[in-house]
């Protein structure tokens, strides 16, 4: 059996590369919880990039059998990330394969610095889901971290929008919202709020964009229609809701949220500041998580089929060799209590 190449770089030598000790190379670079200050953990991460450490241990670490499949996360706590990670558990058992879970809350950097790490565990294959995934990310370091752990024999899997080469399930976020955008204005509604989430956060800002476009095409003017931003919770739609009702709805017949928590929480403000819905102003949501079944009135939605979206991601991470592969996931219109018709004026 041949013996390892002389140059192989362990531990040890990022450790001194960096002039720090042992303990502390192994705290950055490993799973601990301990704290390291950030000039010793930088100059150790600029050490295992420059000697390549981490790509090396996973060469080495990828020519033993895993059954573990890396998931790499925005955020693991909303109820659509939920959904995924449910259907991505149940998809892998059946596979006799599990699957870890990192959340990066939606930082480039984090992200990049835990696909280094999470290779150190030599999964099977790494599924990345965030609302956009460029290959430009921190200078292009993304796309090459990424297309060594391919090389080392991992696979990628890209759930959400991205340009990066590999297999992906993405979301009709813009279409979708634009046939909810059209269906509130062919029912009459002319003067509309968009509740759009974070900005700069991609799938908000596609299905904001999807509102507007569906909006004017029912024959909405675009100065009728005020884009409001908050934070993408049930309190950052329970802060907007209750901002506009303190300053009077002034004609708004319609608020559009970007997904069904921030209109979870929009439905409690209005209901607490005596604003009907639907008779007031009609509401919507995006998603169709049990939320938006579970409260009075329930919510106009689009719903995303998120646990079919995490089924196919898993279905990509272990297929066979082949072709990359692109899935777009359809969504689909579901009107329920909280709309109702309207009399169009002139806008």
């Amino acid at each position: 059996m041949p013996h390892p190449a002389r140059d192989t770089v362990t531990l040890h030598d990022v450790a001194a590369a960096a002039g720090v000790s042992l303990a502390t190379a192994s705290r950055v670079l490993g799973a601990s919880s301990r704290t390291v200050a950030p000039e010793f953990r930088e100059r150790v991460l600029a050490a295992a990039e420059r000697l390549r450490y981490t790509a090396d241990a996973s060469a080495r670490a990828m020519r033993q059998v895993s059954d573990s499949l890396a998931l790499v996360a925005d955020d693991v706590t909303t109820p659509s990330m939920a959904i995924v990670v449910s259907a991505m558990e149940r998809a892998a058992s059946t596979t006799g394969a599990f699957v870890t879970v990192s959340a990066t809350h939606g930082d480039p950097g984090r992200q990049l610095e835990t696909i280094r790490r999470v290779r150190a565990l030599r999964p099977r294959a790494l599924v990345l889901t965030s609302g956009r995934v460029d290959a430009d990310a921190v200078a292009g370091g993304l796309l090459a971290e990424l297309r060594a752990y391919e090389h080392d024999g991992g696979r990628v899997v890209i759930v959400g929008d991205t340009d990066l080469p590999f297999h992906s399930v993405g979301f009709d976020n813009h279409r979708a919202a634009a046939r909810l955008g059209r269906y509130v204005a062919d029912t009459g509604h002319r003067r509309v709020v968009v509740v759009a989430g974070g900005r700069g956060e991609a799938a908000p800002a596609a299905r904001t964009a999807g509102f507007v476009e569906g909006l004017r095409a029912g024959g909405v003017a675009e100065s009728a229609v005020r884009i409001v931003h908050c934070p993408v919770s049930r309190e950052g739609g329970y802060e907007v809701a209750h901002r506009l009702a303190a300053e009077g709805l002034r004609g708004t017949d319609a608020i559009l949220a970007v997904n069904d928590l921030i209109a979870v929480g929009a439905l409690r403000a209005l209901r607490e500041a005596e604003v009907a819905v639907p008779d007031d102003v009609s509401l919507t949501g995006f998603d169709d998580i049990g939320a938006a079944v579970n409260v009075t009135p329930r919510l106009t939605t689009v719903a995303l089929p998120l646990a079919y979206a995490g089924t196919e991601a898993i279905r990509l991470a272990l297929g066979e060799p082949g072709a990359v592969t692109h899935v777009t996931v359809e969504g689909r219109l579901v009107v329920r209590d909280s709309t109702r018709e309207r009399a169009a004026t002139a806008g």
